[in-house]
């Protein structure tokens, strides 16, 4: 079927050349965190065999990056981070993240992985109260790790972590150090979802302006953003509008605190807002956020973009009926393109029109006044549904989903350290 662009009859504002900025890639890359910050989330702790799953999906879909664990973190960890970086993936480079410490890389490369971001604070705030560090003394053991790695033969990275709360001249200075000493590619971290879409240009432009002005430090540059503020995914494309080209996403938005960038959110609006080229399958996205999902056990708000339940459900009779005229009434790109397809939820809100075509769909005739009573009659059969239906089983249903997030509680904490001690 012709579109409504095609045919002249819809204006796509997102292809006016004006607005897109001069330094706006042509390919961007896919660094997928979800087996890291996103293995992150409270209560989810993966098997090997889950990490397996989701690591063979994350390449089989094309992304160029997967940060499979966090070897330091222990030894099961490791274990498990070795175990996905033996299967070889076919595409994407497994990598695993290292504080500035030689014995997390050393973590690193017993579990065998190529890649190994190092990270380490860049702001005043942070040096001083969790690190207890100097701008000198960072520096010093910033260079001290790149090196170290390097001369493993890995290729290492650097994220500057709450690159966004610290000082631009520093945070320069820092990755230049990294850059000297053999880093790859420099990130800039969001770590705590703290600035605006605006505020995240005006960083990106200010870092690619000082290091890209020497042809030394004209690497490629990542960006880690954080959803405290609900603005994650905002936040990465605004970043790579000023020339990144190594967004760090999680599956289903996944992650520390509120989440990170949504993997299927930046993915898909790449490639139908800006046109960029991302290596990505779409089709098989919803396929990959259910695998996360089920193997995280934490569910999706019916209402999440792209992966979503209602994402492709119409429930108003204006909008079905919209929809049933043409497919991009109300859905602003085919379901198809995610892997998924267009539902229809009959309740309060149904019309005459959808009603007639669900009964030509059944092979039944009917009178426009019959299917105008039966309309009448679906909208009241919900409507007595919602009185019956029970708060205090939502509630237990929302409890019972809690009781799924595993952890040790605080009793257990205390068992164990009179156990030792």
């Amino acid at each position: 079927m012709e579109t409504l662009e095609k045919a002249g009859l819809a204006v796509n504002y997102n292809k006016i050349v004006s607005t897109k900025p001069n330094g706006l890639p042509k390919r961007v890359h896919i660094w997928d965190e979800t087996l890291r910050d996103g293995e992150q989330t409270p209560g989810v702790a993966l098997t090997v065999e889950e990490k397996i799953d989701i690591a063979k999906m994350l390449d089989e879909i094309g992304t160029s990056i997967v940060a499979v664990g966090f070897p330091a973190v222990s030894e099961g960890e490791k274990k498990a981070v070795a175990a996905v970086a033996r299967e070889g993936l076919s595409k994407a480079k497994v990598a695993a993240p290292a504080r500035a410490m030689k014995s997390d890389i050393d973590a690193c490369i017993d579990a065998g992985v190529e890649e190994v971001p190092v990270f380490i604070a860049t702001s005043d705030f942070r040096l001083k109260y969790q690190l207890r560090m100097t701008r000198e003394e960072m520096l010093e053991r910033l260079t001290e790790c790149v090196e170290y790695g390097k001369d493993h033969g890995l290729i290492i990275d650097y994220i500057a972590e709450d690159s966004t709360r610290s000082n631009m001249d520093f945070l320069c200075d820092a990755y230049r150090t990294a850059i000297d000493a053999g880093a790859s590619k420099v990130c800039i971290a969001d770590t705590v979802g703290f600035v605006r879409p605006e505020v995240m240009r005006y960083i990106v432009r200010e870092v690619r302006e000082r290091l890209w002005s020497d042809q030394k430090y004209k690497v490629p540059l990542a960006v880690h953003c954080h959803d405290d503020f609900g603005l994650a995914t905002a936040n990465t494309l605004a970043a790579i509008e000023e020339g990144v080209t190594y967004p760090q996403v999680c599956v289903n938005a996944y992650g520390e605190r509120a989440g990170n960038a949504a993997f299927e959110e930046v993915v898909m609006a790449l490639d139908q807002l800006y046109g960029i080229e991302t290596g990505v399958i779409t089709e098989r996205l919803y396929a990959l956020s259910k695998l996360v999902e089920r193997h995280f056990v934490v569910p999706l708000p019916l209402h999440k973009s792209i992966s979503g339940d209602n994402a492709f459900t119409h429930s108003s009779g204006i909008h079905s009926h919209g929809q049933l005229t043409h497919s991009m009434t109300y859905e602003p790109i085919s379901p198809v393109l995610v892997g998924r397809k267009r539902e229809f939820h009959l309740g309060k809100f149904v019309g005459r029109h959808f009603v007639e075509y669900m009964l030509k769909m059944g092979g039944i005739e009917a009178t426009e006044a019959q299917a105008r009573e039966i309309a009448d009659r679906v909208k009241k059969t919900h409507e007595d549904a919602k009185k019956d239906q029970s708060k205090v089983a939502f509630d237990r249903i929302k409890q019972e989903l809690r009781s799924l997030r595993t952890g040790v509680t605080e009793r257990e904490f205390w068992d164990i350290v009179f156990q030792v001690v």
